[in-house]
């Protein structure tokens, strides 16, 4: 049985003090430690000596607590290696077996191996895992891209849905619905065939998205918007609106600087969060201040491009599975989305797909690399695709491969940062439209990158400056992380790409 208890409730008061003692440089590692007593047991030492005239906090914490060591931790790098051989030797580092856990610990054990992220990150992660598998497809380790793959329909069958990553503080939202893809690829290499046994959880994660309960004149509950049309797509949101457990004492601060109510605030922090682009401008009144944070007021081009291709890859499996009657149902439901991402996102004039603010009812200013993402699912003719390719290149193709957004403001999600799950979706968008000049562009940009600062640094890093390709990428919230899974994972399979494309 899965615990739904927040670290912040099983430990409280102590949770909380901790928190915001400015004692611990990153709250993750906080929400992430493992008790080394019973819960009740350390909560009754603390009331007893919190009060007393020497006690420490700091000291207290580490004497009843164990900090996870980081992934790859005791790892040492071989810059003369090529970076291909680097990361097949870094696989098992960041390879975890299944869980065996003790109460109080925020880590939902799963039943089967997984590949985490590294760095801070010492779980699996939804979208990060998808682009891992890419990698792990390179290297040949299909046993472990299905492992993962059952892990994730196991968290579908017992909690109704794919959590952030499998700790109890992310169980109040998912994130970009990768699913559907990770089956795909696993049917890419194993047959088709495979799709029928995931049809259950794939459907159920549909439901869990597609899930609302319209109300008097209410048009928008849960992660679905009705439309004027009385047609609907998809937000994302998060349903809790209190601060982060791994991001306690950052929220709590926001909050102080805001005008806007903090229940409203937090909850759109923690739906940027479901989105993956933690934090961006793309979710932004004003690019420049994250207290003007609007995210369940915009549906997302990339969400629903997601949601398509979960639409289309159901009306396969059950067409396999031979019920034709849903397998009818899916098509016509995806038929109908494509139709509105066309309406809702496409901007005729700047020819590019832009997200669409349904409170303002226009589309969003924010230029950014999401708008490729019709273009990897084949969704517009040939004309749109070009137009759209030549407005990707000309506004966020820079020498060390695609920016995030144009805006530079400070949020890891901006520029100058460019991240691996984008660069492939860029790559994957110049396939249908017979662009292979540009996606060889892209995919050497992108590797000569990472070649180059893994001869510096030994590292593969979670994101990259793109724009100054001799600097460091920054921003956001923590300290550049390396390990690093979905980079790993993107550049093998880019280099894969790029010896049978060039």
């Amino acid at each position: 049985m899965i615990s739904l208890t927040l670290p912040e409730e099983i430990f409280d008061p102590l949770f909380h003090d901790v928190a915001l003692s400015g004692q611990l440089s990153d709250g993750k590692s906080w929400s992430d430690a493992i008790p080394l007593a019973d819960p009740r047991t350390i909560l009754e030492h603390y009331k007893n000596e919190k009060t007393s005239e020497n006690f420490d906090l700091a000291r207290f914490v580490l004497q009843y607590f164990e900090f996870p060591a980081q992934p790859a931790s005791d790892f040492i790098s071989d810059t003369l290696q090529p970076v291909e051989a680097h990361i097949s030797r870094l696989w098992p580092y960041l390879t975890r077996n299944s869980d065996h856990i003790g109460p109080g610990n925020s880590l939902i054990p799963l039943p089967f191996p997984y590949v985490v992220p590294g760095g801070r990150f010492n779980e699996i992660y939804y979208w990060d895992s998808y682009f891992t598998m890419l990698g792990l497809q390179a290297d040949d380790k299909t046993d472990l891209i299905e492992s993962m793959i059952d892990n994730f329909a196991w968290l579908i069958g017992e909690i109704g849905f794919i959590p952030n990553g499998n700790r109890t503080y992310f169980l109040s939202r998912s994130q970009p619905p990768f699913f559907s893809m990770m089956v795909t690829l696993l049917a890419q290499i194993k047959g088709d065939h495979i799709l029928i046994k995931y049809i259950q959880p794939l459907e159920k994660e549909y439901n869990f998205w597609m899930d609302c309960e319209w109300k008097s004149r209410m048009k928008e509950n849960r992660h679905v918007v009705q439309l004027e049309d009385s047609q609907v797509l998809n937000r994302y949101w998060d349903k809790l609106d209190m601060p982060r457990s791994e991001m306690y004492a950052e929220d709590v601060h926001l909050t102080l600087q805001s005008a806007k109510p903090s229940a409203s605030l937090l909850q759109n922090i923690r739906s940027a969060c479901e989105s993956g682009w933690d934090f961006s401008s793309r979710w932004c009144v004003d690019p420049d201040e994250l207290t003007s944070i609007h995210t369940c007021e915009i549906l997302p081009v990339d969400l629903n491009c997601l949601m398509y291709h979960l639409e289309v890859t159901l009306g396969k499996a059950f067409l396999l599975e031979g019920n034709t009657e849903q397998s009818d149902l899916f098509k016509s439901r995806s038929e109908k989305r494509k139709v509105l991402i066309l309406k809702y996102f496409w901007n005729e004039e700047e020819g590019y797909f832009f997200d669409y603010d349904f409170v303002a009812k226009k589309q969003t200013p924010s230029i950014h690399l999401a708008g490729i993402f019709p273009l990897a699912f084949g969704l517009v003719d040939m004309e749109q695709g070009h137009r759209a390719l030549h407005y990707m290149e000309k506004h966020l193709l820079k020498d060390g491969g695609l920016v995030t957004t144009t805006m530079t403001t400070g949020q890891q999600w901006d520029a100058p940062n460019g991240w691996a799950p984008l660069q492939w979706m860029a790559l994957m968008a110049t396939i249908p439209y017979h662009q292979k000049a540009l996606g060889v562009k892209i995919a050497e940009s992108w590797t000569l990158l990472n070649e180059k600062v893994f001869k510096l640094t030994g590292k593969m890093m979670e994101k990259y400056n793109v724009v100054d390709p001799d600097s460091e990428s920054g921003g956001g919230e923590y300290p550049v992380q390396d390990g690093f899974g979905w980079s790993n994972g993107v550049y093998l399979a880019m280099k894969k790409w790029l010896a049978e494309n060039k």
